[in-house]
C-alpha cells in the first residue's frame, strides 16, 4: 500500500499542486485546510506525513505540532514537513524545536519536495523497527 501524504495548507491551490505531485508519484493523499481538520482527521486518515503550513488563520501550524505531541508518543508521531512562505532563521529553528522534521520555505522545486519526503518516509520506516536484543557497538 502506497504511502499516505497529508497536506494541510489553508490555501486551495497549494493544497491541489502538493496533491497532484504527490499523487503523480504514486503516494496516496489526504487533504485539509485548517489546523483544526487536520487534528479532526489524524485517526480516519492515520497519515504516513505530514506537510503543514505554519501560518493558517485559526490554530497556526506551531500550534498543531503542539497538539500532535499530545496526540502521540515520540516514537510514533508521524514526520511533519512545514511548508511556509515565511522565511528566516527564527521560523526555521521555531518549527524544528517544535518538533518538525524538516522546513521548507514556498515554493521549492518538485525535486527538492520528492527528495525530501521520501527521506521523511524512510526515517518514519526506521523508527518503526524494533532495536535489536544486543548491540554489538554498545
Amino acid at each position: 500500500m502506497a504511502p499516505k501524504v497529508l497536506i494541510v495548507d489553508d490555501e486551495p491551490e497549494v493544497v491541489r499542486l502538493l496533491e497532484v505531485i504527490l499523487s503523480r508519484a504514486g503516494y496516496a493523499v489526504a487533504k485539509a485546510y485548517s489546523g483544526k481538520e487536520c487534528l479532526s482527521l489524524l485517526a480516519r486518515e492515520n497519515p504516513d506525513l505530514i506537510l503543514l503550513d505554519i501560518m493558517m488563520p485559526g490554530m497556526s501550524g506551531i500550534e498543531v505540532m503542539e497538539a500532535l505531541r499530545t496526540i502521540y508518543n515520540v516514537m510514533t508521531i508521524p514526520p511533519v514537513i512545514l511548508l511556509t512562505a515565511k522565511g528566516g532563521m527564527e521560523a526555521m529553528i521555531e518549527g524544528l524545536q517544535a518538533g518538525a522534521y524538516k522546513y521548507l520555505v514556498k515554493p521549492t522545486s518538485r525535486e527538492k519536495l520528492m527528495e525530501i519526503v521520501k527521506a521523511a518516509l524512510e526515517y518514519s520506516e526506521a523508527k518503526k523497527r524494533p532495536l535489536p536484543d544486543e548491540l554489538d557497538w554498545v
